[in-house]
């Protein structure tokens, strides 16, 4: 008996520190600073918060064009002064970046408007612009579970938001979403 107590209070402390790490935060802002030496970005938000990031294997960049890969002042096609999405979770201690979007110009695209309709499960958006013109979205995975947090649970529609996407075989890819 007490060999399957241990058996389960190991599998649940197990089970609770893969859930921690399936925790992911959305910080949205413009990089200060790139220590590749570190592995590391800083990204302050538009409160003048900044936020480090550790960059990890597995950590994907959407929104750069070969051109920037290459660029010598640039770290996986990212410069300091980029407006970028970080998406993270602790690892350990660790604030971790999962993903990157990059923003602007050459990155993800920002569209705002009001929320007309909103689908987590089967991923969709779809926001009226102020012109009155729709723009239907879909959602990534990330973007379904972790975007739009802020957004009150049922009462979504009539809020104003921006989307961040990129344009895939014809299709709007929603990448995040905020409040606006």
């Amino acid at each position: 008996m007490r060999i399957i107590g241990i058996a389960v209070l190991v599998w649940s402390l197990t089970s609770f520190a893969f859930a921690v790490e399936d925790v992911v935060t959305a910080t949205h802002g413009t990089i200060t600073k790139i220590d590749a030496t570190a592995k590391t970005i800083a990204v302050k938000t538009a409160d003048g918060t900044e936020h480090v990031f550790y960059w990890a294997k597995d950590t994907s960049v959407h929104g750069v064009k070969a051109a920037d890969l290459a660029g010598k002042d640039s770290w996986h096609g990212l410069k300091e002064g980029s407006e970028v999405v970080a998406h993270s979770t602790l690892r350990g201690t660790k604030d971790t970046a999962l993903e990157v979007d990059k923003v602007g110009d050459t990155g993800l695209k920002r569209t705002e408007g009001t929320v007309k309709e909103i689908d987590r499960g089967g991923k969709k958006l779809v926001v009226e612009s102020a012109d009155g013109s729709e723009h239907a979205f879909t959602l990534t995975r990330r973007a379904a579970t972790d975007s739009g947090k802020d957004l009150a649970a049922g009462a979504e529609k009539g809020t104003k938001v921006a989307v961040y996407s990129t344009e895939d075989a014809g299709k709007s890819i929603a990448h995040f979403f905020e409040k606006i």
